[in-house]
């Protein structure tokens, strides 16, 4: 049996490490001496070396205390810590970027983008821009539907932001955190149709619609007729409860011209995101100024 300076000397470590563990549980002694003092065994030498090899790690004492106690627990915190280390990284990435962008501005922005940053979370949630589609989305769309909308509208920060995506992402959260952009009611003109409006064949369509368009995007063709545009119209027809005819495409037209628009958040998700993949504004920009050629044309 070793007293706790005779097992700090062979752990080579301190009497008051020894005692830190001991008063916390993780270090049980095995006796007491008759002036009662602690006794450690063999066993209490493995143990404490396990102990700082875990700490060295900054695993947090409480996690010390599961892992020596649950046979299992050892991956569980693994996965844990790495978790917070991936956020807490991401954060530090984030900062790094801000601060870049505040040393390389100009002297007069400085106090603009100090307060849009300020305002940003780090690392930045994405909570108020899905509240925005939530209110921007028109009343009694199926919860499936929203859910599929906010997935494909709402960018995600990047992992390892540039400056000028910091800045991107800073001001679409100050746009999205107004009052509905400026309008009143929140929802466009397209989504307060009369009665037997279907909101969910509407958006069922656009994705569709955006899915067959983003190619024609990827390759940089103009806007142009086909079966992008057929397939846009189409549901906005059936969503009132019309057919696609010409003087449905003319009153579309104007309707979504007519519409308080949301291209800022768009051209803010394209500067956020990158080009690599076409943004549901750029798709639906493409589609309306694919309908607004074939209009104009016949005309023409």
């Amino acid at each position: 049996m070793w007293s706790i300076g005779e097992l700090a000397e062979h752990a080579g470590v301190t009497v008051k490490t020894v005692r830190f563990y001991s008063d916390r549980g993780l270090l049980p002694e095995a006796a007491r001496s008759t002036g009662g003092h602690r006794r450690y065994g063999p066993e209490a030498l493995d143990r404490l070396r396990l102990i700082r090899s875990l700490r060295t790690l900054d695993l947090p004492v409480p996690d010390v205390g599961r892992i020596l106690d649950e046979e299992d627990a050892l991956e569980d915190v693994i996965v844990g810590q790495l978790r917070e280390l991936g956020s807490r990284l991401a954060a530090l990435r984030w900062r790094e970027a801000a601060l870049q962008l505040l040393r390389d501005c100009a002297p007069a922005e400085r106090a603009e983008r100090l307060r849009l940053i300020g305002a940003v979370s780090a690392p930045p949630s994405t909570a108020a821009l899905a509240r925005f589609w939530r209110r921007w989305l028109p009343p009694r769309l199926p919860a499936r539907v929203v859910s599929a909308v906010i997935e494909q509208a709402v960018p995600q920060p990047p992992a390892d932001p540039t400056p000028a995506q910091v800045l991107a992402f800073a001001r679409l959260h100050a746009l999205v955190s107004g009052d509905c952009l400026g309008t009143d009611p929140c929802q466009p003109a397209a989504h307060q149709p009369g009665k037997g409006y279907r909101p969910a064949v509407l958006y069922d369509g656009l994705a569709e619609a955006f899915a067959l368009a983003s190619p024609q995007l990827r390759a940089q063709r103009a806007p142009h007729a086909g079966e992008a545009l057929d397939c846009f119209v189409s549901a906005y027809a059936r969503s009132s409860g019309t057919r696609d005819a010409p003087a449905f495409r003319h009153q579309l037209s104007g309707v979504l011209a007519a519409d308080p628009r949301i291209d800022r958040y768009w051209q803010l998700t394209a500067e956020l995101s990158g080009p690599s993949e076409p943004t549901a504004g750029a798709a639906h920009d493409w589609l309306r100024a694919a309908l607004d050629t074939q209009i104009a044309r016949p005309a023409a």
